[in-house]
């Protein structure tokens, strides 16, 4: 398993980015340049995360393939299909995005979004993007999220079976799968299952932390590693069952210091169940 996340240091150059890689304590990261970069740019980073033994976990495509402006949902696509193109030639575990939604906010809830006609949509678009690429060493994924698909391991495991597609695997992020107190005080047990079920498919994973609040009437907010109550020996210990050296990506925090804490805070559980990062 390997632990990345956000740089915070520039660089221009591949040996100044494996720097800031290094000097972050990680052995992952998000890919390094855009989808405008030169085959020369491009093949000097992969060269040295070889080299350097840094995996570059994911490209994201963040936009939205379901929007209901058909321009937006055509550039999204669009975007998709670049950025996977990206993640088959720069060597990254996966290319990731959301599903996408049919509301007015591109990664907000919509009363459509949990519906067959969406989830048909979503198995429509995402064959698209495969099959325009036809990836042979990444892959496309979607994160998990509480108000669209795959909103739950199910969920994930009917777009498996209904997409069809070698090129289309899981990317797992536990704390948006929690949108309930139900699921928020049994995560652990979510945890254990998504990976029994999903687990050969996952390729890499986000790290946050979510807290249950005690005003009415149910408020999850997402907080730093640490400050919450996701289980993460289940995390971790489940993920170090998954061959490959699954990446372990943080994400969603203001400044350099939350991700120092949040990384210390990961080290210290996986150090807790026998788990390097």
């Amino acid at each position: 398993m390997r632990l990345g996340g956000p740089l915070f240091e520039k660089y221009e150059t591949p040996s100044q980015w494996v720097s800031a890689v290094r000097a972050a304590g990680y052995r992952a990261a998000s890919c390094p340049v855009g989808t405008d970069a030169s085959t020369q740019r491009l093949e000097a980073y992969a060269a040295a995360a070889a080299r350097e033994d840094i995996v570059i976990a994911e490209v994201g495509a963040w936009s939205n393939p379901l929007s209901p402006d058909q321009a937006e949902r055509a550039a999204a696509v669009e975007k998709c299909k670049a950025s996977l193109l990206l993640a088959e030639r720069i060597g990254a575990r996966c290319c990731v995005n959301i599903a996408g939604s049919r509301g007015e906010k591109w990664d907000g809830p919509s009363a459509l979004d949990l519906t067959d006609e969406t989830f048909e949509m979503i198995v429509e678009t995402v064959r698209e993007i495969i099959d325009d690429v036809r990836p042979k060493r990444t892959f496309y994924t979607l994160e998990t999220m509480p108000w669209m698909y795959p909103d739950s391991t199910d969920a994930y495991l009917s777009l498996l079976k209904a997409i069809d597609r070698p090129g289309f695997a899981v990317h797992f992020d536990p704390v948006n799968l929690i949108c309930s107190p139900q699921r928020y005080f049994r995560n652990g047990e979510i945890i254990r299952d998504f990976v029994a079920k999903l687990g050969a498919h996952i390729k890499s994973c986000h790290a946050k932390d979510i807290l249950l609040q005690g005003q009415l009437t149910v408020h999850l907010d997402e907080v730093t590693p640490g400050c919450g109550q996701l289980d993460y020996s289940a995390f971790l210990g489940e993920l170090a069952k998954l061959p490959g050296d699954i990446p372990v990506m943080l994400e969603h925090l203001p400044n350099p210091e939350d991700y120092a804490a949040a990384a210390d805070h990961i080290r210290q559980v996986g150090a807790q169940v026998g788990v390097a990062l």
